[in-house]
Order: structure tokens, then sequence, then C-alpha cells
């Protein structure tokens, strides 16, 4: 009897399959078997590249007459903790009764790379029709429709050249890089940080990462504070509100080389001056503008999005957010998790009700049901399809990290920290359904001769989609506190005007969170979450790769995290190999450089470039720097 063999990333997610095309299929070792189907998987990685030493054993030992080291030939192998699995899939592969194979890997770059060396070592039954199951969920229905759509492997082609090319590149700047100035300031470091020997290890987004870092850390470390004294008046009589002076055009301190900003003076001496020169004179309302301000509810969730938010509300780690929201998929809660994007695509759009319903049914959780409640009674729309939350062009792999509605019956038994993952995730979809909340603005300008103060009020008058993010009883919004007597051309009694000493405060250092929104946004930390979806562009790493790296950098010892608050700080280590680099090879620094590499993989994805054209260039990079470090010496 023929059969169709499956290959998934892993044994859990075999048995999801399984269930899914509701087999009753015998467990072997490394597989389950039935009638029509195969199913087996793979741990992780079954195949690597090979080391230097591989090729020429006189390459073990480090010399700057090895390098560059570039193969013309690519040699792997299979890594002998997992041999056996390995083996069992590769025997599957090419049995003679096996006419479909489906790659069911991870739904990403990084998965397709550890299938597609399987398949190249494996050497499959080459009378097999090749297939790939793309899949957005781990549910039932996304499952069987994965296989049902499942395209031909050769589609995936670009995406496999993409992924190759990315393992030779950290491999080539790794491994070239790391030996080239470890023998030339290897001594040097170790004598400078007190070791008996250092490896100076150098990655393409791992040495741009630790320049952020250091660079965030000097730039603390090197700031004076400075302190400058703002005008703080308090107008109204009993009805008092207060406004800042600004020195604006027609201001006699206009661009005045006695300020330190338009806002205040540098010496206390000169802002008491300016007080008492305007102290009893007359005070009109110059400007009353008055308007209502729509406040729409944020995008959904991408990773970094949501990395970033468990970082700031659970002060954990990256790579544990993304632990437990993997496990969140593989329990069919959410979608797939390894995703840049925030939009949702217009077919999963027109079927949005099924996730909706879901909940209602299914998740046992009163404040979730009184959302959704809310929403029925409101008749709020869920008619998403022509609003900025669906937009096929933002999507490349995957839409964004939503619940699917389905697997609540594993809820309860998730732990906390789990279930508050999870219900982020439900509320920041669920908000996408409320209205704008809406807000009074009103903006005062007072004149006191040619000099002129500054008041603005904001106020909710409807909170619409907060009341889904923020909840009930969290966060107090602005009262107001101008009188809405007050008109254009009226006079204002002052009350008092008084100095505010201020300080300017140095940057903040990055945690673990907003780290991986800066790598996401090419090393700009842009704390605006609107700007950050306007000017994005390509990042530093991948979504699936991000946080993988801050834990190498933390593991060799170059920067530390603080397991509390999750502030990231350099290591005496991790500087003196920031020098080494900055002083030898500055560019690995450049987040603009590691982004554009990053952008060049993407282009070979999407078949804009041919692999070749990124490959050469690859290799010319790497001998320029090397010819200029080693021919000096």
């Amino acid at each position: 009897m023929l059969k169709k063999l499956l290959i998934t990333e892993k044994p859990s997610v075999a048995m999801e399959f399984a269930k899914a095309l509701k087999i009753n299929a015998t467990r072997k070792n490394g597989y389950l078997e039935s009638d029509e189907w195969i199913i087996t998987w793979c741990v992780g990685h079954l195949v690597t590249m090979s080391y230097p030493e591989k090729y020429d054993e006189k390459l073990r030992k480090w010399r700057l007459d090895t390098l560059p080291f570039i193969p013309t030939e690519w040699k792997y192998e299979v890594i002998p903790q997992v041999e056996n699995q390995f083996n069992v899939v590769k025997q599957l592969m090419q049995r003679e009764d096996v006419t479909e194979i489906y790659n069911a890997g991870d739904s990403g770059r990084e998965g397709e790379y550890i299938q597609r060396l399987v398949f190249m070592m494996a050497k499959p039954n080459p009378k097999a029709q090749m297939k790939r199951v793309w899949i957005d969920s781990q549910t039932e229905e996304e499952i069987l429709k994965g296989i049902k759509e499942a395209k031909d492997l050769s589609e995936y082609d670009s995406l496999s050249d993409s992924a190759y090319l990315r393992a030779k590149e950290d491999y080539l700047i790794g491994i070239n890089f790391s030996r080239l100035l470890s023998i030339i300031f290897g001594r040097r470091v170790a004598s400078q940080i007190k070791e008996e020997k250092v490896s100076i290890s150098v990655g393409r987004v791992m040495t741009c990462v630790l320049g952020m870092v250091v660079s965030r850390e000097r730039e603390i470390r090197n700031f004076k504070k400075t302190k400058y004294y703002k005008i703080v008046g308090e107008f109204g009589g009993d009805e008092s509100f207060k406004a800042e002076w600004k020195a604006v055009e027609n201001s006699r301190f206009f661009e005045s080389p006695l300020l330190y900003n338009e806002t205040g003076f540098k010496k206390e001496i000169d802002a008491n001056n300016f007080i008492n020169s305007i102290e009893n004179k007359e005070a009109f309302i110059e400007e009353l503008k008055k308007s209502k301000q729509k406040e729409n509810p944020p995008l959904l969730f991408n990773l970094a999005e949501v990395q970033n938010e468990c970082t700031k509300r659970f002060k954990i780690k990256p790579d544990e957010t993304l632990e437990i929201i993997q496990e969140l998929y593989e329990k069919k809660l959410v979608t797939y998790p390894r995703t840049d994007a925030r939009v949702l695509s217009t077919a999963v759009a027109k079927v949005i009700s099924k996730n909706l319903n879901g909940l209602v049914k299914g998740l046992n959780n009163p404040e979730i049901q009184n959302i959704l409640k809310k929403m029925s009674e409101e008749k709020y729309s869920t008619n998403l399809v022509k609003t900025k939350y669906v937009n096929d062009s933002k999507i490349t792999d995957h839409y964004a990290i939503i619940p699917t509605g389905q697997g609540l019956e594993n809820y309860d038994k998730l732990s906390e920290l789990k279930k508050n993952i999870y219900l982020l995730i439900v509320k920041r979809f669920l908000c996408i359904f409320y209205p704008p909340a809406e807000f009074n603005k009103l903006s005062v300008t007072i004149k006191v001769e040619d000099e002129r103060f500054f008041a603005n009020q904001k106020v909710c008058i409807n909170r619409g989609y907060l009341d889904v993010l923020k909840g009930e009883n969290e966060e107090k919004e602005q009262e107001e506190k101008i009188s809405s007597k007050i008109k254009k051309g009226d006079k204002i009694q002052i009350n008092k005007i008084e100095t505010k000493e201020s300080e300017t405060t140095p940057p903040a250092r990055y945690n673990s969170g907003s780290m991986i929104l800066a790598m996401e946004n090419a090393g700009k930390l842009i704390e605006d979450e609107a700007l950050r979806e306007q000017i994005k562009g390509a990042g530093i790493g991948t979504s699936a790769t991000r946080a993988e790296i801050m834990k190498k950098l933390e593991r060799i010892g170059y920067i530390s995290i603080n397991s509390k608050t999750q502030i990231i700080t350099p290591t005496e280590k991790g500087e003196a190999i920031y020098d080494v680099v900055f002083s030898s090879m500055p560019d690995m620094l450049n987040p603009d450089l590691t982004a554009s590499w990053e952008k060049g993989l993407d282009m070979v994805a999407k078949k804009e470039i041919e692999p070749d054209i990124f490959m050469n260039k690859l290799e010319k990079y790497i001998r320029n720097k090397i010819s200029k470090l080693v021919i000096p010496m």
C-alpha cells in the first residue's frame, strides 16, 4: 500500500497532526504509522554545518595564514546526539512505498532550513512528490487546511536559499572574524580584564547588539546633568490652573543666550529677574482652542511588541516570553508566534467570528466574558476588512498573534504567568472591535505683555477601547481643571508666577524588552508605538532569533541582565571586546549595516536578487576586512 510521509518539527506537533488526521496510528521507534500515513519528526536541528577542521585538520589551529576561510563546497554533518532520529527520518524518506513527502516543519525561515538540511542529507525517494505544509496555528482546522493546500516544495526554494545564506553568513562572519580578532587582540584583552586567555566572539547580529549596549552605557556614564529654570504661572483666581512660559517669537527672550532652551533659563537669577519684570502686569486669554480627538486601538501584537510588553509588565526575558507563547501555540490557544506582522490577512478577517465565538463559549474568565458581553450588547462591528487591522501587503510569512478561540480546555491548567500572557494577547485582540477612545482637548495661550504662557488639557469623554486594555480601575484619567467659563480676550487673574528647577536626564538603559524593539527598528529605540509602525524597515536579526542573541551575549559574559528589572548593562569583558571591534572593524557595530544584510536575505526570499549576488558580496566583504587588518601587520 502506498504511503504519505509527514515530517513535523517535534514529537508533540506530530501527535497534533495525527489527531487532526484522525488516524489510528501505531507508535513505532521515532514515528507513527497507519494504513495511509507515516508521521515522523525532527527534534530541533538534526544536521549542522561542519567546523573548519572537517575540511582540513590543519584548520583546527587558529592562524592568520589560513584566513579567510571560505569553502567552495560546503560540508554538513548529522549531529551525534540526534543521529538515531535522523536515521529514522532518512529510512522513512527512502522507502519505496512513500509517494508523497510533506515538509510540515515550523512555518518560517529557520523551520525551512532545519528540514531542508535533513532532505539534503537523507536523499529521499526520487519518485516521491515533495510538498510544503504552511500553517498559522495548530488547530485541527488549520492543520487539515495546510495539508490539503500544501504546495510543491519548490515554491519555497527562495525561502530555503535565504535560510542557507543566513546560516553561511553567520558561520563565515563568526569563524573568520572571531579567529582574526582573537589572534590579533586576544592577549591584549586578556591582560586588560585579567584573564589567562580570551577568545573574542564576533557575530553579525550579536556584535551590533553589544555595540548598542556599550554605546548607551558610555553615553550615560559621560552624561553631565544640567540644571535649568522653568517659569510656571498659576492663573484664574479661585478656579486656578497652571500654565508654563515659553520663549516663542516676539518674546524679549526669543533665542536669547540666557536660555537653556525655550522653556527655561540657565541661571536662577535670570529666571527671577524675568518674573520681577512681569509682576503686576495684566494677563489676557489670547487663544482658546477646543477640539475633540479620537484615539484608535493599537495594532495587534507581533512577537517583538508582545516581548516588550511582557518585559515591562512581568519583568521576564524575551526568550521566556517566546517559550510561553510557543507553548500556547502548541496548545492551540494562539496563532503562530514568530511573526513580524501586526495586522491580519483579509482571508482571516472574513472568518474572525470563529475566534470570537470560541472565546465566548470556551474561555473561563469573567473579565474577558464581560468585554465580549459588552461587544454583543453594544453591537460593535466585527467587520474588520476595511480597517487598518487588515492589510495583506504588510504580511510576509504570518499574520499577527491572536487567540484562536480553540484549545480552551487547556486554559485552566496554565500557570498564572502563562494565563496572564494569554490574556494580554486576548485583550489586544478584542480591543480592535471596540470604538476609539474620545477626548476633549483644550489649549490655552495667556499673554502677559509680549510673553506667553501655555496650558493644555486632555479629558477622556468616552473610554472606548481603553475599557479593554486598561481596565475600569486602572490609571486615573486627567480631570477637568481649566474653567469652562473662560473666553478668548478675557482678562485673567495672575495668582502667582514662580520658578521651577529642572534638570536634563541621561538616556535610559535598554531593558531586554526595549532592546527587542530597538533591534526590530534597526537600532532605534522608538517609544511611540504609532511612529514605530510608520518607519518600520529591515531590522537587526529576525523575530525568531532576537531573544537568542541576547541570551548568547549574556551566556558568554559580554552583557549582564538584571533578573528583577531586566535592565541590560555591559560587562568589563563586553566593553573590552567593543573597543577591539571599534578600533578594527567599526562597521560591525553599525545597526544599518547589519539591517542591510537582513534586507538582502529578505530580497533573496522574495526573489528580488539571486543568491549568488548576495554570496559574492558577502565573500568580498570578508576578504576586504581581513586584508585590511592582516596586511598592516
